[in-house]
């Protein structure tokens, strides 16, 4: 069974909406964070959000603030990030990722090795 599983990448205009889902059900050791990391052919992985598990706060790269919101929903064990307004930037394949230790802080900087990944989910923006 895979920990982590993400679905809901699509192709959406410029300027559209989407929202990924990250399924975490098979995950069974309790985890501090869990959080979406992106990577678009040629560039770096990128932490884009995360939100802990502890007291539910939420963190965002600049880059997405005011566009994207991650939520959670503990009876169904699934992480949401609703993405709105995408930019031609935002095309990517978005990866859901989950720790037991580390907090959002630490998880966004894409430094540190984490538990789980998932297998990720594509999501292109194309007039």
């Amino acid at each position: 069974q895979a920990h982590l599983v993400e679905s809901g990448g699509d192709l959406v205009q410029p300027g559209g909406s989407l929202r990924l889902s990250c399924a975490t059900s098979g995950v069974t050791l309790p985890i501090t964070a869990v959080g979406w990391f992106r990577q678009a052919p040629g560039k770096e992985r990128e932490g884009v959000s995360c939100i802990s598990t502890r007291d539910g706060s939420t963190h965002y790269v600049d880059s997405v603030k005011g566009r994207f919101t991650i939520s959670r929903d503990n009876a169904n064990s699934t992480v949401y990030l609703e993405m709105s307004g995408l930019e031609t930037e935002d095309p990517a394949v978005y990866y859901c990722v989950a720790d037991q230790v580390l907090p959002c802080t630490v998880v966004l900087r894409g430094v540190a090795e984490l538990d789980y990944w998932g297998q990720g989910t594509q999501v292109t923006v194309s007039s």
